[in-house]
């Protein structure tokens, strides 16, 4: 069985310096009362137009963040590169608010395919739905309502980018993958990305989905995606992760008086995201994984599965993957073993991608041994290394 256990691979990547920083970082954000203190001075910066970049820049940008543009990217591509890692780039822009950001995106991550296309350490694209439309308009196609001119030109317009974006995913042979949404407005992306995969996907999967399996409905979702594939005869591309949003989801579903859509608790989640694997790995002939996962036990429990089917390690329609930043000790011992890693790498402008640092540093603060597995690992690096 593999082992998460060997910190000198898993950060051989980074300098001492960089160990010191990390360890620094992780150490800050650890702390709830410094993390929301944090976030709110950074709001109130953005309103009064006060500059923050000094200060964003050379901690939580530079530990979760490739750059600002693609090009400022390639020394994070060919460092990971060295250690069998690939990078997935992604254009993390938070819009879909008016058409000149909705195009500026669309242009950028048509950019961000093509730059897939030319560079082997860089095996998928994706992009995020709520990029080319806003949450309201994609909830209106969601609950099938009659649409004025104004959203269904909206809804004209979110298909035409999806479709733009797979074509071209599809014409340089680049799987791409699209992230999932909130509950009440992910039925209309995913009837979406079915008929893109149904187009696009006869000959492997080029287009994937994405599951958050700590919905209740989901394992259900995937057998059906499967049942529909086989009809359809095309291949089914999934991208399976837990969910980020379970709060505001519960909210929502109570403050609306329908059921929560979310599992009652973690176990109940992990059991759905580990069957789900595991249905997966028992239709791989019509289906490709893209495993996106901190969780050490799901990661080690796809790399059986995959002993149990007697498939190749590095087989290509199985992909393991976790946030730049974040669960080195997975990533790199499983890159060091021969089986395909990814890193999630964002990019963009600090101003832009402000929202994605402030998720990033909320979630390893509020995740149960989150921050605290992070600062064990790299002190116990650092001591190997002073040792």
């Amino acid at each position: 069985m593999i082992s998460f256990e060997d910190t000198e691979v898993a950060f051989r990547y980074k300098t001492n310096a960089g160990m010191k920083r990390a360890y620094l970082l992780f150490k800050m954000i650890s702390n709830p009362s410094l993390v929301k203190i944090g976030k709110r001075l950074t709001y109130f910066s953005l309103r009064n137009n006060l500059p923050i970049s000094w200060a964003i820049k050379p901690t939580l940008y530079r530990h979760f963040v490739g750059g600002e543009s693609l090009q400022e990217c390639d020394d994070t591509v060919n460092l990971l590169a060295i250690y069998k890692v690939k990078t997935i780039l992604d254009y993390s822009v938070e819009g879909g608010k008016d058409p000149v950001t909705m195009q500026r995106t669309l242009e950028e991550t048509l950019r961000s395919v093509d730059n897939a296309s030319r560079n082997p350490n860089i095996p998928f694209a994706v992009f995020k739905p709520t990029a080319f439309a806003s949450s309201d308009v994609l909830t209106l196609a969601s609950e099938g309502k009659n649409l004025d001119e104004k959203n269904r030109e909206a809804v004209n317009r979110f298909y035409d980018c999806v479709e733009k974006l797979c074509r071209r995913a599809w014409e340089l042979e680049v799987p791409i993958m699209i992230d999932a949404e909130d509950s009440w407005y992910q039925p209309y992306v995913d009837d979406v990305v079915t008929l893109m995969m149904e187009k696009y996907n006869k000959k492997k999967a080029v287009v994937y989905n994405t599951l958050q399996m700590y919905r209740t409905d989901r394992v259900e979702f995937l057998e059906e995606s499967i049942r529909k594939a086989r009809k359809g005869e095309y291949f089914l591309g999934i991208k399976f992760v837990r969910g980020a949003y379970m709060e505001k989801e519960r909210k929502r579903a109570e403050e609306n008086g329908y059921p929560s859509p979310i599992q009652p608790d973690k176990a109940a989640t992990d059991a759905a995201y580990d069957k789900a694997l595991e249905i997966s790995m028992a239709n791989l002939d019509q289906m490709c994984i893209f495993n996106g996962t901190h969780n050490e036990r799901s990661n080690i429990l796809l790399t059986e599965l995959i002993s149990k089917y007697n498939l190749q390690k590095n087989d290509s329609r199985i992909w393991f993957s976790q946030l730049y930043g974040m669960s080195d000790h997975i990533s790199f011992n499983l890159a060091n073993q021969g089986y395909n890693v990814a890193k999630y790498v964002p990019y963009g402008p600090v101003f832009n991608i402000l929202p994605y640092l402030l998720r990033r540093a909320e979630e390893n603060t509020s995740i149960a041994g989150q921050t605290g597995r992070e600062l064990t690992l790299i002190s116990r690096e650092m001591n190997r290394r002073r040792k």
